[in-house]
C-alpha cells in the first residue's frame, strides 16, 4: 500500500481523488503510489527527497518549482530523462536517479509510433490557461472569435487550482469571496460551454518563430506549427530564488512547489516548515501548511513589516506563528536534506548585526521571495513583429483577482481589432481602474473601532487595512454593512441604528479574511456569545465544552473561553463556526482561538563551519556566488560572458533562475544594472526531442 503517512488523509478544504494503487521500483526497490500522481509526488509521499546528486560535485538535488522552469528534479524514467513534476506516473515505472551525467539508452525504435507535424492557422492563440488566459479566452469566445487556448499543465487555471483561500477584491467583477479552487471550476465551465474556444492541455509552447508561428507539442506528444493572427502570452510568473549559503539543499523549494504537492497532489512534504517571505505569498503559503497540520516554525522578512495583506499575517499570528520581521536569512544547513535555518536581525542597510542569530529546526524551507514574469515568448514575438498582447503576471506581477481583469481587459482590446468601435471606450476605462485598485499594494492600517454601548448582537471587524474587498457588504441580508461601491478599499462600517442584525453569522462565513466576528449579548450581557470562523481541521466531539485560548486581531491571548457549539454545514464553504462564551470586557477584541496548542518551536545547534555549504547562483550548472563575484569584479557586465566562462545559465533551465540573482550581485558591487548586458534568449524554452522535429508528413489545416 502507498506510504499513507505522507498522503493527506484529512483537510478542512480539499478532498482528493487519487485514482487507483500502481507500483514502481526505486533504484531496484519496490515503492507503492495512485495513479494520479506525478513522479515528483510519489517519491516524496515514499519519502525520497533526493532526485539525482551533481555530477559537478555530487551534490543532492531535490525538487524546486514544480511547474517545468528548472531541471533540478530530472530523473531517469525506463532509461530516459524525464522532470518528476511534469511527469504522471504509470504502474511498473522503473525509476533511478540521474547520477552525474546521464547516457541515453540506445532506442532500436520509437517508443510511440510518429505522429505527422500538425499545421495550424488561428485568429486568437493563448498561450496560458491561468487566470488571465482564462478570463480572455471567455471573452473572445463569447464574441464568437475563433481562439486556440493551450496550456503545459493537465488541467486549467494555473496557480488557481493550488488556493484554498477565498479571494479578495470586487465580489461582482473577480468573484471576490470564492474559492482560488473554485474560481478554476466556474471558468473552466464557462469556457467548454464557448464551441469557439479550442483547448489543448499538456501542450507546452515550445518556441516563437520568425515566420510568425508558434511551436507547440501537442498532448505532449504531436509537434505542431500554429499561425496566429493576434497573439496572446499568459504564462504567468515564475518564483526567484535566494542568495544564502545552502540554499540548493533538498527540502529547500518555491511556495509554488509546496502548494502544488500539498494542495493539488496531497502529499506532505515535510513535518516542520520555515517560511522566508512576508508578502501575500508567503503569508498564505503558512496558512495552507497549517490547514494540513504541518508545523510552521518561523517566518522570516527582511522588512520592518510584512507587506502581505494584514489580514493573512494576522491568521498566523493567531495560530501561533513566529513572525521574526527585520531578519534575513545567514544559511540553511543538512546533510543531504534541509535540516535547519538561521536567522538575524538586520540593521537600517539590511546588513546582519552579529551575535543575534537563531538557528532553528526544520525538515523544509519554503522560499517566497517574489516573483518574476514568464515574458521571454511576448518580447521574442514583440521582436519578429507579431501583433502580440501580454496579460496578467507575464504583463505585470499583482494578485490572481487583478490578472483575470488584466484577460478581460487585453481580450476587449483584441476584438476591437477585429470588430473596430463594438467596444466601449469607457468600458476598457473602468476595467482599467478597477485593475489598477486590485493590483495596489495594502494601503493604510486604521485603529480598530470600540463600541462604547453593547447593543444586542452585532458583527465586529478586525480587518483594518485599506485591501480591495467588499464581499461582507453584498452578504449582509438587511444591508447594514457599507462599503462604498465606488472605493472597495474602504474599511467596512456597520450601520444598525435600529437593531436590525440578525446574528445569522453569514458575515463571519463569508469573509476572505476571517476577519470578522459575531458578538450577541441577547442572552447575558455579561457572557456574551461570540462567533468565529475557522477552517482548520476540528472535531466537534473534541472541543464541546472545553476551554481554550481566545486571541486577539494580533494573535495575543486575551483568556480562555469556553466552547458551546461548533456548527460544521455543507452551506458555510467548508467554513466552521465555533461559539464561545467570554467575558464582556474581551468579547469585542476575540479574533480567534487555538484549539490547537501552539507547539515549541525546536531550536537547532548553529554550525561550526559556515562555508561548508556555499551559496548557489547556477544550479543547473553549480555556479557559486564567490565565482561570479570574481568576475564582476574583473569588470565583467555581459552575462554571456559569464556564462562562457563559468556556464552559469548554461544548464536546461536557460538561466530562468540565476539570471536575476545575477543582477542582484551586479547591484550589491555597485553596478548600474543599465551596464549589464543580459542573457540572449534561447530559442526554445522547452526541451523537445530532436525525433519531434525529424518528422516530414503534414497535417494542415490553414483554415
Amino acid at each position: 500500500m502507498p506510504n499513507k503517512i505522507n498522503y493527506l488523509q484529512e483537510h478542512p478544504i480539499l478532498s482528493f481523488q487519487r485514482g487507483a494503487e500502481i507500483h514502481f521500483t526505486w533504484k531496484g526497490i519496490e515503492y507503492s503510489a495512485y495513479e494520479t500522481d506525478t513522479i515528483a509526488s510519489a517519491l516524496i509521499a515514499n519519502e525520497i527527497h533526493i532526485f539525482q546528486h551533481h555530477h559537478k560535485d555530487h551534490s543532492p538535488q531535490g525538487i524546486f518549482c514544480a511547474n517545468d522552469q528548472c531541471s533540478q528534479c530530472l530523473v531517469l524514467v525506463n532509461g530516459s530523462p524525464h522532470k518528476a513534476c511534469m511527469e504522471f506516473m504509470r504502474d511498473g515505472m522503473q525509476l533511478e536517479p540521474l547520477e552525474g551525467l546521464s547516457i541515453l539508452p540506445r532506442l532500436e525504435a520509437p517508443e510511440a509510433p510518429s505522429l505527422p507535424l500538425l499545421q495550424r492557422h488561428v485568429q486568437v492563440l493563448i498561450i496560458g490557461a491561468g487566470p488571465a488566459g482564462l478570463s480572455a479566452a471567455i471573452e473572445l469566445g463569447s464574441q464568437g472569435i475563433p481562439t486556440l487556448l493551450v496550456d503545459d499543465k493537465a488541467s486549467v487555471g494555473g496557480k488557481l487550482v493550488l488556493q484554498t483561500h477565498r479571494f479578495f477584491g470586487s465580489k461582482e467583477m473577480v468573484f471576490a469571496g470564492t474559492r482560488g479552487i473554485d474560481i478554476a471550476t466556474i471558468l473552466s465551465k464557462k469556457i467548454q460551454r464557448l464551441s469557439s474556444v479550442e483547448t489543448w492541455l499538456n501542450s507546452p509552447a515550445v518556441a516563437i518563430f520568425s515566420d510568425h508561428q508558434v511551436g507547440i507539442l501537442k498532448n505532449n506528444r504531436q509537434y505542431a506549427l500554429v499561425e496566429p493572427d493576434i497573439l496572446l502570452i499568459a504564462t504567468g510568473a515564475r518564483e526567484k530564488s535566494l542568495l544564502f549559503p545552502g540554499n540548493s539543499l533538498p527540502g529547500i523549494s518555491g511556495a509554488g512547489a509546496f502548494q502544488t504537492l500539498l494542495n493539488r497532489d496531497g502529499v506532505i512534504p515535510g513535518k516542520r516548515y520555515f517560511i522566508v517571505g512576508g508578502g501575500n505569498v508567503g503569508l498564505i503559503t503558512a496558512y495552507h501548511a497549517l490547514q494540513a497540520g504541518i508545523q510552521v516554525q518561523g517566518l522570516v522578512e527582511i522588512m520592518p513589516q510584512c507587506g502581505g495583506y494584514q489580514v493573512h499575517l494576522d491568521k498566523i499570528k493567531r495560530l501561533g506563528v513566529p513572525i521574526y520581521t527585520s531578519h534575513t536569512v545567514i544559511r540553511a544547513e543538512g546533510n543531504e536534506h534541509v535540516e535547519s535555518i538561521t536567522i538575524a536581525p538586520v540593521d537600517e542597510a539590511f546588513k546582519a548585526i552579529p551575535g543575534g542569530e537563531k538557528t532553528i529546526a526544520c525538515d523544509g524551507i519554503l522560499i517566497a521571495a517574489g516573483l518574476n514574469p514568464v515574458n521571454e515568448f511576448f518580447e521574442q514575438a514583440r521582436g519578429f513583429g507579431f501583433q502580440v498582447y501580454a496579460a496578467g503576471d507575464a504583463q505585470e506581477i499583482a494578485e490572481a483577482s487583478a490578472a483575470i481583469v488584466s484577460g478581460k481587459i487585453t481580450a476587449k482590446k483584441i476584438i476591437q481589432v477585429f470588430r473596430p468601435d463594438t467596444i466601449p471606450a469607457h468600458e476598457i476605462e473602468a476595467l482599467a481602474e478597477l485593475k489598477d485598485t486590485l493590483s495596489s499594494k495594502p494601503g493604510r492600517v486604521h485603529t480598530q473601532k470600540k463600541v462604547l454601548h453593547p447593543s444586542d448582537v452585532k458583527p465586529v471587524f478586525h480587518c483594518v487595512q485599506e485591501i480591495p474587498c467588499n464581499p461582507c457588504s453584498a452578504l449582509c441580508v438587511e444591508q447594514l454593512i457599507h462599503i462604498p461601491s465606488d472605493d472597495i478599499l474602504a474599511i467596512p462600517d456597520f450601520i444598525d441604528p435600529d437593531g436590525k442584525c440578525l446574528g445569522c453569522a453569514k458575515c463571519v462565513l463569508g469573509c476572505p479574511g476571517l476577519a470578522i466576528t459575531l458578538v450577541d449579548y441577547r442572552k447575558d450581557p455579561e457572557f456574551p456569545l461570540v462567533s468565529l470562523p475557522y477552517e482548520l481541521p476540528v472535531n466537534k466531539e473534541d472541543v464541546m465544552g472545553l476551554t481554550f485560548p481566545a486571541t486577539d486581531r494580533e494573535g495575543a491571548i486575551l483568556g480562555d473561553v469556553k466552547v458551546i457549539n461548533v456548527i460544521q454545514s455543507t452551506k458555510s464553504d467548508h467554513t466552521a463556526l465555533i461559539k464561545v462564551l467570554a467575558p464582556a470586557n474581551i468579547a469585542e477584541q476575540i479574533a480567534g482561538i487555538q484549539l490547537v496548542r501552539t507547539r515549541e518551536v525546536l531550536m537547532a545547534t548553529p554550525a561550526q563551519n559556515d562555508l561548508e555549504n556555499e551559496t548557489i547562483v547556477c544550479r543547473c550548472e553549480r555556479v557559486t556566488a564567490g565565482e561570479i563575484r570574481e568576475l564582476i569584479r574583473s569588470g565583467i557586465r555581459d552575462l554571456n560572458l559569464i556564462k562562457a566562462i563559468s556556464r552559469a545559465g548554461m544548464g536546461a533551465c536557460g538561466g530562468k533562475t540565476c539570471e536575476s540573482l545575477i543582477l542582484q550581485l551586479m547591484k550589491e558591487e555597485g553596478i548600474a544594472l543599465q551596464e549589464v548586458t543580459c542573457f540572449s534568449k534561447r530559442p526554445l524554452n522547452v526541451e523537445i526531442t530532436l525525433q519531434t522535429f525529424a518528422e516530414q508528413s503534414k497535417e494542415s489545416d490553414r483554415s
